[in-house]
């Protein structure tokens, strides 16, 4: 379970992205990032995993599979837990197409998160049912 000042560490490692434009596979920084690489890159900036590499994936990939190929990168560091439960810096996966792939850090839960989305085209601050999540199955985790 994490610490206040874990939690601390990951809302300010993730506001520090807040802007940058959305890019499929990319993980630069004001130049570019996704979904899955915010959290990677938030997560291991905030010191709580190490780097992680997340593999070249077709952006399609939710509309064909139901394997759960983001969930499998979570799951190695974190545990899933009941929304009841859900802080601050822990993760929310949404469902889109056949499986939950589409990842953002809550802040607030349900009023605010942050994540890399497309819809947005860059990394917001937004409601958690904003835009095209409204009505998506959520799956939640925190880091261990």
């Amino acid at each position: 379970m994490m610490a206040q000042e874990d939690r601390d560490r990951v809302l300010a490692a993730a506001r520090s992205w807040l802007g940058t434009p959305f890019h499929d596979c990319a993980q630069v920084k004001g130049v570019g990032v996704d979904c899955a690489n915010i959290l990677a890159s938030v997560y291991a900036e905030a010191g709580l995993v190490p780097e992680v590499e997340i593999a070249a994936y077709s952006p399609q990939f939710m509309l064909h599979s139901s394997e759960p190929l983001f969930e499998s990168y979570i799951r190695k560091f974190a545990d899933e837990v009941e929304e009841a439960v859900v802080q601050p810096a822990d993760i929310v996966l949404y469902q889109v197409g056949r499986s939950f792939a589409h990842g953002a850090i809550i802040v607030d839960w349900p009023t605010k998160i942050i994540h890399a989305f497309k819809s947005f085209g860059r990394v917001a601050e937004t409601g958690a049912f904003e835009a095209d999540l409204l009505g998506r199955k959520t799956k939640f985790f925190s880091i261990r």
